[in-house]
């Protein structure tokens, strides 16, 4: 069986289809061979970022005009999807440079653009997102982090949590209060990583995607110009539950990839392994198992495509895009699990890729906002 049922998947334009198969093809030949040891060993592998640069997908979102992809929201889907299908703690660390690039395209001025997007899409500096802090995860209006004035520079301080990147980045979009006592004045600002009194902080030890680096970030009285602001004071937060909503699509997609790298690995097992003298996929509550593994994937892409779609249609696809993000996430956790339990003891040894995709789904349910994060935007929608 093919990643989509049927071997095409329809309601794809010719371009996003052949889009598709050129990262499939880069996800399978250049990511998946090795993802197990970029784990076991907890290290990004460089190399494959920059075969992501040499395609172009480091600049994703980054508008043609300053030389990048500039990605429509479905093609966004379909490179998140493709790439978590060879490894999603890659994916997460594009996704990530593509909300920072994104920030700078939708945000920055024509100054900061032409400064920072160019570079941004062939590679280097590799981009962060700095939203949460320790004390502040799903409620970013509590955040501490503040930048105040001081004549013609805002001096940052602060600390932030679970920062993809953190080692490998040479930018930072941080957020924060340039009133500490007023939630309604976070700002979106610029921050080089070179600048004194930016530090990397300690980087997690985490349960799975583990090639990926998540740090902690202080920012000790850190000067910055005026041109660093990204946004006009107080707009930093709506400016980032905008982008936020596109960064949902895409984990969403990286949760659909990654499901379907787990079932195509299950399938295959099953195909090979002998139980009762017949391959147990020839075993009804084997076979059953994948019958609702693929209707979970499916209808999770689905759900995908049409948030991208309302999106590139220009209509409010907030619900549609925490629809997406919910379902595809519970989705690739129960996928993953039915994996490694088809190969039964052998799915819960690292042997087998299924014991590391069952660790990595799990965060897909948390990062961007919580599956009960998801769950709220979606029932405000339907009940206020």
């Amino acid at each position: 069986m093919s990643q989509v049922f049927g071997g095409t998947e329809s309601g794809l334009s010719e371009e996003t289809q052949a889009i598709r198969e050129v990262v499939r093809e880069f996800a399978e030949e250049e990511i998946r061979p090795g993802a197990q040891a970029a784990d076991e060993n907890e290290e990004f592998p460089e190399d494959v970022w920059d075969g992501l640069a040499e395609i172009d997908l480091t600049g994703l979102t980054v508008p043609a005009e300053y030389g990048g992809f500039g990605s429509d929201r479905e093609t966004y889907a379909v490179v998140n999807e493709e790439v978590a299908y060879g490894q999603l703690a890659v994916a997460t660390a594009l996704s990530v440079h593509c909300l920072a690039t994104s920030c700078i395209a939708q945000f920055g001025t024509e100054s900061q653009r032409q400064e920072w997007l160019p570079a941004m899409a062939e590679g280097r500096p590799v981009g962060a997102f700095c939203l949460s802090e320790p004390d502040a995860g799903s409620n970013p209006a509590e955040m501490s982090t503040t930048a105040r004035r001081d004549g013609d520079e805002y001096v940052l301080s602060g600390d932030k949590q679970w920062i993809t990147n953190g080692q490998r980045a040479g930018v930072y979009v941080v957020f924060a209060k340039t009133d500490a006592n007023d939630p309604g004045s976070i700002t979106q600002f610029l921050v080089p990583g070179d600048l004194d009194g930016v530090e990397v902080g300690r980087k997690e030890e985490k349960l799975g995607l583990r090639a990926s680096d998540t740090t902690q970030m202080h920012f000790h009285d850190v000067r910055l110009p005026e041109a660093y602001r990204l946004t006009p004071e107080g707009e930093g937060l709506s400016a980032a539950f905008r982008i936020l909503t596109g960064g949902r699509i895409g984990i969403a997609a990286q949760a659909v990839g990654l499901a379907q790298a787990a079932f195509d690995e299950a399938k295959t097992y099953a195909s090979d392994r002998e139980q009762f003298d017949r391959p147990i996929d020839q075993i009804q509550s084997i076979r059953h198992k994948f019958a609702e593994m693929a209707t979970q994937i499916q209808a999770s892409r689905l759900l995908v495509r049409e948030a991208a779609r309302q999106g590139d249609a220009g209509q409010d696809n907030r619900v549609a895009a925490s629809m997406a993000k919910y379902f595809a996430s519970e989705a690739a956790m129960d996928v993953t699990n039915e994996a490694v339990q088809i190969h039964g003891g052998y799915g819960y040894t690292t042997d087998f890729d299924v014991e590391r995709f069952y660790r990595d789904a799990k965060i897909t349910t948390i990062y961007e906002g919580t599956t009960e994060i998801q769950k709220k935007i979606i029932a405000r929608e339907l009940l206020e």
